[in-house]
């Protein structure tokens, strides 16, 4: 492997502290691109179009569309409004929503986790449950709130992968996989174009591929990141996407 690492941009949430705004990126989604893919993370801040798309993507080899404790807006989607106090982040939103599709067609890696699974979703013409709990046969989802984190992010339930998969590749061929579930909002109608990769037991939609797409483009609504080299098949997951990062660079 060459000592040169390919750079993974990982585009930011958009917060205030105090009066000022920050672009801000979890440690663990860093750290995971680092030390898993193998690459040098480069955190993206929230500026929509102002970035210029064309020329951010000729710089990059990847994209890791995080997690995040906010909801895409739901008039991307034509969903209800959500409820008060719901946290929002539309800088976020501006940035992410143009520049999936651009970077799935301009053949750039891209690996989205919890809200960048959902990011993807919508970028791609599909919907989304607000409140996936509140769906009559659906499981609730979240995460117990109030415990250790060690224990919010703990094994929750089983996810039943689809055969043939780029996930089951990765699993060496295993039929499902025990993953940590933290999310409230799920897919409710699949976006154009995408392929199930996984599904939890009450028929969510846990993974999907973009099935046309020229390299990696990936998505998950578990959370592989988190003690990522603790876990033999979130380090394969990543691993994955670095090497098409690599590929790309």
């Amino acid at each position: 492997m060459s000592a040169k690492r390919p750079l993974i941009g990982i585009p930011a949430d958009r917060r205030l502290l105090g009066p000022q705004a920050y672009h801000l990126a979890a440690e663990k989604y860093v750290t995971a691109a680092l030390d898993a893919a193998g690459a040098i993370p480069v955190i993206v801040p929230a500026l929509g179009q102002e970035l210029q798309y064309e020329g951010l993507l000729d710089s990059l080899h990847g994209l890791l569309f995080m997690g995040s404790p906010s909801n895409v807006e739901p008039h991307h989607y034509d969903g209800e409004p959500s409820d008060a106090g719901t946290l929002h982040d539309p800088h976020r939103d501006e940035t992410t929503l143009p520049l999936i599709p651009r970077a799935v067609a301009a053949g750039v890696p891209v690996l989205g986790i919890c809200r960048g699974f959902q990011e993807i979703n919508v970028a791609f013409g599909g919907t989304l449950w607000q409140k996936l709990h509140e769906v009559p046969g659906h499981l609730d989802h979240r995460e117990p709130k109030g415990e250790p984190i060690e224990r919010q992010y703990a094994p929750a339930h089983a996810v039943t992968l689809a055969p043939g998969g780029l996930l089951q590749r990765l699993a060496g061929g295993a039929d499902s996989l025990q993953v940590n579930s933290l999310h409230g909002q799920g897919v409710r109608e699949l976006g154009t174009g995408l392929s199930i990769e996984a599904r939890a037991s009450d028929g969510v939609i846990e993974a999907f591929r973009v099935t046309a797409a020229r390299r990696f483009a990936l998505a998950v609504q578990w959370h592989p990141e988190w003690r990522v080299m603790d876990n033999a098949f979130s380090m394969a997951l990543f691993a994955a996407f670095g090497a098409a990062c690599r590929e790309r660079m």
